[in-house]
């Protein structure tokens, strides 16, 4: 995990990675609030859904993607963990050339919060399917955000 802030100022691309689907959420223009934006459902081809998702962070202008990293509860690095950190590696080396950054960001509990959230604004079980993996993507955004994730 990362602890610093991108070097320059701009939007972020948050990421939830799942085994089937990758929650993304994006800040806005200011970088000051995260919101949800898609989820896409993996195509079980990795290079092409790691090319879907660089290709959405240029497409957004963004200066860094964040992921999402599953630690367990006590802190220590599962296998979820680790594949994300795998994933983060791949999408750095194709980032990074283009001029974005690549950070992991602790995501613990951020699948439960979006439930809770998306059920108490009413939502209903079928309907929190479709879209929790991006609004977990928004919770783990708005955190990296409020842990000084972004440059003032």
């Amino acid at each position: 995990m990362t602890g610093h802030a991108p070097t320059r100022r701009g939007r972020a691309l948050g990421v939830d990675l799942g085994s089937r689907r990758i929650g993304i959420a994006v800040t806005d223009s200011a970088g000051t609030m995260a919101l949800p934006r898609t989820t896409l459902v993996r195509t079980g081809d990795i290079e092409g859904d790691r090319r879907r998702l660089v290709e959405m962070a240029v497409d957004d202008g963004v200066v860094v993607v964040v992921v999402g990293l599953p630690l367990s509860l006590d802190g220590s690095r599962g296998r979820a963990a680790m594949a994300a950190v795998e994933e983060a590696s791949a999408l750095r080396g194709l980032l990074e050339p283009r001029g974005i950054e690549v950070e992991l960001f602790d995501e613990r509990l951020t699948t439960v919060t979006a439930h809770r959230a998306l059920a108490a604004g009413g939502s209903d079980e079928r309907g929190r399917r479709q879209i929790v993996d991006q609004a977990a993507a928004a919770v783990m955004l708005s955190a990296w955000l409020e842990s000084g994730g972004a440059r003032p």
